[in-house]
């Protein structure tokens, strides 16, 4: 069953641009946000458990304060 997806205080600008989007690619904006979220997670790759593990064990990670530290390296960079 298709759920309804809604994002709501767009900015203008950026609607403007994806309308813009949509024209170039002869659709409708709903057709074009459509093959965005197609295209954004088709690429994703999944990742098996022991693969999180193996990429988790690489961070060599000593403490759980150090991943924390790193958690808000990351957060505060955005």
């Amino acid at each position: 069953m298709p759920t309804h997806l809604s994002i709501k205080n767009a900015p203008d600008t950026l609607v403007i641009r994806l309308k813009k989007r949509a024209e170039r690619h002869h659709r409708s904006l709903q057709g074009e946000l459509m093959s965005i979220l197609e295209e954004a997670v088709s690429h994703e790759p999944s990742l098996s458990p022991k693969e999180v593990f193996r990429m988790v064990s690489a961070l060599d990670l000593s403490t759980p304060s150090e991943s924390a530290r790193m958690i808000r390296e990351d957060r505060d960079v955005r």
